[in-house]
């Protein structure tokens, strides 16, 4: 028995390992900002779960003291068995990546737990062993289920450190940047369409120069400046700097490092709402990039939305593209015909008429094409050049991502994000292949603010008119997408609700045959359930 008493503690500890780099996994996804992190705690209920109650009844019962301290125990046990068995055999889409800050995190964590565990073995040092062993379970315990509140504190504790430590990165980026004066700069920005955009930029100019892209989601100012240590090299000609936001602000502290000449706003729209409040926010803070530009520079901006087309640029050149709102744009696509190869179309505009296949669909891959041509029709790149370029463009993984599978079933993969233009796009896709079944699989659409249940019913409508099925996958846009598909006429049959990926994949497996068309619009992180 007293062997168990001894194991209890140590499992504790390790329940409380695991828990903590789980919640790092959090805090990372929520870009190590506490009140980002403290928001999806709000939304996601993490500090209300059902393994944390029973913590929270464990800790109050064993705080009685009439209850004997062999009966917590086994209490305790049985929290910690079921947890840690959970937590480790879990698996995350995103899981964690243990960068250097997030060591330092999880070792601060880590250090300030055993400094807790000294302090309560020296306040139960003359009580004995049973109630120095209860004393460590009862604490390893309480900090499991306060570990957002330990993770919060450590985060802030760091605080200063972690901006020393990127002070002095960004310094050393911004020294490497002024040593290439030759080098040139162009930054993309934009609610979505962005990521896209620069790959297919990337593409076309290597024709002629030896370009470097930020990679991945290296869209922040961290990521910028990290992309120029790691590997930025002398031989470089363009760099290619995609610039995501998330408050006012984040451009400009990105164009105030690597000081762009050339910049493509791909759209301006509905999206991270939570924390912009407005969409006129998100207009100022993309527009932050052609605010930057030099005046010997050049704004290539997309008209076909709103909060594009009504922002004047003063400041610099300004090439305004478009496929639909086409009035006050310089260049236009025409003639587009989308068939089994990809999409045939014309762009034209300032005495230019360029005729280019692409193996892309859809009309928003046209339109980031378009600016992508456009800046490389200014920087000279033959025409020849380009055109062999667009016509061996790959398109990126997950961003409206055609697939053919050897059972005859052609998959749509727009998994990567989804905001209210996209998911439209993406479903007008869907719509146009009227070969066998349609079904789309989607959670929804995230951090629109208050307009969240609004605009994913307006979404449940879109499917309804553009999907034969639809799969919604989650709680957390649920109600808003099958409010939607019903009251725009879909059967109540045709509309299936499902509680995670994996049972999406499922049910797909029984409604799907040769022919059909499946479109996966979104895919929530870890952050979203």
């Amino acid at each position: 028995m007293k062997i168990l008493f001894f194991i209890i503690p140590v499992l504790a500890l390790l329940n409380l390992v695991y828990e903590y780099k789980r919640v790092l996994m959090m805090l990372q996804q929520n870009s190590y900002r506490n009140e980002r992190y403290m928001r999806w705690l709000r939304v996601s209920g993490d500090t209300t779960t059902f393994m944390r109650m029973f913590a929270y009844i464990v800790l109050f019962v064993s705080l009685i003291s009439a209850i004997p301290h062999n009966f917590s125990m086994y209490l305790i046990l049985l929290v910690s068995a079921v947890s840690f068995g959970k937590l480790f055999t879990a698996k995350y889409k995103k899981p964690i990546v243990f960068t250097k800050r997030v060591w330092r995190l999880f070792a601060t964590m880590l250090l300030l737990t055993l400094i807790l565990m000294i302090a309560a073995f020296c306040v139960t040092l003359n009580y004995g062993l049973g109630t120095h062993l209860f004393v460590q379970s009862l604490l390893l315990l309480a900090l499991y289920a306060g570990s957002h509140i330990m993770l919060m504190f450590t985060n802030t504790l760091l605080s200063p450190v972690e901006k020393a430590i990127n002070r002095r990165y960004y310094n050393d980026a911004a020294r490497i940047l002024n040593q290439m004066p030759d080098l040139k700069i162009i930054g993309i920005t934009g609610s979505y369409g962005k990521t896209s955009t620069k790959h297919y930029l990337q593409r076309i100019l290597s024709e002629k120069f030896d370009v470097l892209m930020t990679p991945g989601s290296y869209n922040t100012t961290l990521g910028v400046v990290r992309t120029v240590r790691e590997l930025l090299k002398p031989y470089n000609e363009v760099f290619i700097v995609e610039m995501g936001a998330k408050q006012p602000g984040d451009i400009k502290e990105i164009c105030d490092l690597v000081h762009p000449s050339m910049g493509i706003v791909t759209a301006v729209g509905e999206q991270h709402l939570e924390s912009f409040k407005t969409v006129e926010n998100v207009q100022r803070t993309k527009f932050e990039l052609v605010d930057a530009l030099p005046a010997d520079g050049l704004a290539v901006v997309n008209d076909d939305f709103e909060y594009v087309a009504n922002r004047n640029v003063a400041n610099v050149e300004c090439c305004r593209y478009a496929v639909k709102n086409t009035q006050n744009a310089q260049y236009t696509a025409q003639n587009i015909v989308y068939d089994e190869t990809g999409t045939s179309f014309t762009i034209v505009g300032n005495g230019i008429e360029m005729q280019l296949h692409t193996r892309l669909v859809g009309e928003c891959n046209i339109s980031n094409l378009i600016a992508a041509v456009i800046i490389a029709i200014k920087l000279g790149v033959p025409e020849a050049k380009i055109k062999y370029a667009v016509e061996k463009i790959e398109q990126v993984e997950h961003r409206l991502n055609l697939k053919r599978t050897p059972g005859g079933i052609t998959i749509i993969d727009d998994a990567f994000n989804s905001n209210p233009t996209g998911s439209s796009m993406a479903l007008d896709v869907l719509a146009g292949f009227n070969k066998g079944q349609r079904i789309v699989i989607t959670p929804g659409m995230i951090e629109l603010g208050s307009r969240q249940f609004e605009l994913n019913e307006a979404l449940g409508r879109k499917i309804a008119s553009c999907a034969d099925v639809a799969i919604i996958v989650g709680e957390y846009n649920r109600e808003a997408l099958v409010s939607g598909a019903l009251s725009a006429g879909m059967a109540q049959e045709k509309v299936n609700p499902v509680a995670t990926f994996a049972e999406a994949q499922q049910l797909l497996s029984t409604l799907v045959h040769a022919g059909d068309t499946v479109l996966y619009e979104n895919d929530l992180p870890d952050t979203f359930k």
